[in-house]
């Protein structure tokens, strides 16, 4: 994706769930096997742009109101997105799915690429050949949908620096939270998820 492309998808409202072909077949063949999607679509937040939706996460994160982590680049050519929820809350996950899904038609390339979506209580990656794996999602310039398979050998493998970054953000908040004057009776507050190591300037440009 390039810079340009990148800024696009950043402005352009998130699609309906009919941008993914087969959105009911969100668990087939990975570790929800059998657990159907059907309805899980109908609270996604469509019309909403990229830019907004994660610039919103990311401002809940530093004032406190929420532990999710978000990483959001663009770097060495490509998006680089690397999200954590706290439990599997399916607007925030089917709208940055639904959004990933409509990075496709800013792609510089047609060679399909991957979104992994997996269940992790230390939010590291499972390795590659783990059964863990919850969906995968294939994007394409002008379609996306789930497979039940997929070799993610290198997918796991280019996602490893940015899996650095996500512990890198989690360490310095906790360094942060445990230095604060708690008995001030303020919020804690930081600063630090708006770093551009962790996110794009670009997200959170007005």
């Amino acid at each position: 994706m390039s810079r340009e492309g990148f800024e696009a998808w950043l402005s352009t409202p998130a699609p309906g769930s009919s941008r993914i072909a087969n959105p009911a077949d969100m668990f087939d063949g990975w570790f929800w096997n059998g657990s159907r999607a059907d309805l899980k679509w109908d609270g996604s937040d469509e019309a909403i742009t990229p830019r907004e939706f994660f610039s919103a996460a990311i401002d809940d994160t530093c004032s406190g109101e929420s532990s999710d982590g978000c990483i959001l680049l663009h770097r060495d050519g490509a998006l680089e997105a690397y999200l954590y929820h706290f439990g599997y809350r399916e607007r925030s996950v089917h709208t940055a799915l639904l959004m990933f899904a409509a990075a496709g038609e800013f792609k510089s390339e047609g060679a399909e690429e991957t979104v992994l979506f997996w269940a992790e209580t230390g939010g590291n990656l499972w390795d590659a050949d783990d059964d863990g794996w919850l969906a995968v999602l294939s994007v394409g310039k002008s379609e996306a949908r789930f497979v039940p398979e997929r070799d993610l050998t290198d997918t796991v493998a280019g996602l490893r620096p940015v899996e650095s970054r996500f512990f890198d953000v989690i360490e310095r908040l906790g360094e942060e939270e445990e230095s604060w004057d708690w008995e001030s009776g303020r919020d804690f507050h930081t600063n630090t998820p708006r770093d551009p190591a962790f996110v794009d300037p670009a997200v959170l440009a007005e």
